[in-house]
């Protein structure tokens, strides 16, 4: 009973002072937008630059950009290692190109990859924290995390608490982005927005900064599951965040569109409105990543001009 009362106490005393820190940090930034005035910047700014894009070396390198991604009820460790051996397989087969940048993967199956995978160059990543919901303990999410780091994973994505989000509890959303990167360390830390649940630019903006804020390597659209996934105007809206952000503090945040990336039309539009609004220097798998497995296949079909399946 004790407990229960100091639990309350924390959230009936505090969070005024704690909300300040964090409405301050996003008073220093534009968040409030209007969402078809962003469309219709996005319509401008596709019309006139996707088409120059569309070229091999801009697919070979949104290639190099894929984490390959296998996110299935049905995966299983044999399945899992089957997955991992196709990357393999395709740096053997093509040794002049780059491979994907990283294998993404539920957490129990990165020591699968890790024991399997052959390829220097290419990452392991782990979804995590209660994914794709991340509503579980923050202690779940902290040993799940853990666990998969332990196991081989390089990166780990997390999804943001969106109900905490919407409800205005940043400090929540917040302490749980920092002490999922805390046990990260070194390794790279995406952090989901769930664009889809958002809606707003105004919101998406708002998330991107706070995710930021609070120690994101990445920030990424979407889990891929149930809500829309992936949408040029929410990358519109987070790549506006990234600039200003690194305007501010001098880091370079990435950028992952994930869910629902199925044409090579929809590669070639995101790496535009990468390229337009935070400029080349983002133009590689360092910063920036595609989060999808039937691109690939598509991608290698038009670089090579015949249907390929590689993956």
């Amino acid at each position: 009973m004790e407990h229960t009362h100091d639990h309350t106490r924390k959230h009936d005393h505090a969070p005024e002072e704690w909300h300040n820190k964090y409405t301050e940090a996003l008073a220093m930034y534009n968040t409030h937008l209007h969402d078809d005035e962003v469309a219709h910047i996005l319509h401008h700014l596709v019309e006139e630059h996707a088409a120059e894009n569309d070229t091999v070396e801009v697919k070979k390198l949104l290639f190099n950009c894929i984490d390959l991604t296998t996110l299935k009820t049905t995966d299983t460790d044999v399945s899992v290692m089957n997955f991992t051996k196709k990357v393999n397989d395709f740096d053997n087969d093509y040794p002049d190109m780059e491979n994907v940048a990283a294998i993404c993967v539920y957490p129990n199956f990165a020591e699968i990859v890790r024991d399997t995978l052959e390829v220097d160059s290419v990452n392991i990543a782990c979804v995590s924290g209660g994914f794709p919901s991340a509503q579980t303990f923050m202690e779940v999410k902290v040993a799940e995390t853990a666990m998969a780091l332990h196991e081989g994973a390089d990166e780990i994505d997390i999804v943001i608490p969106v109900g905490k989000f919407l409800h205005g509890e940043y400090r929540e959303m917040c302490d749980e982005i920092n002490e999922l990167k805390e046990v990260c360390g070194g390794h790279i830390l995406k952090v989901i927005l769930e664009t889809g649940a958002l809606q707003t630019a105004t919101n998406i903006k708002k998330a991107a900064l706070l995710a930021m804020y609070s120690g994101a390597d990445f920030i990424k659209t979407s889990t891929g599951k149930d809500i829309p996934g992936a949408s040029p105007f929410a990358a519109l809206v987070m790549c506006d965040a990234i600039e200003e952000y690194y305007k501010k503090t001098g880091r370079k945040v990435g950028f992952k569109p994930a869910g629902g990336i199925n044409t090579v039309r929809d590669a070639v539009v995101y790496y535009t409105i990468v390229k337009e609004v935070l400029g080349t220097e983002w133009l590689d798998n360092k910063l920036f990543r595609l989060g999808t497995s039937r691109l690939a296949n598509l991608l290698l079909s038009d670089i090579f001009g015949k249907e390929t399946k590689c993956f």
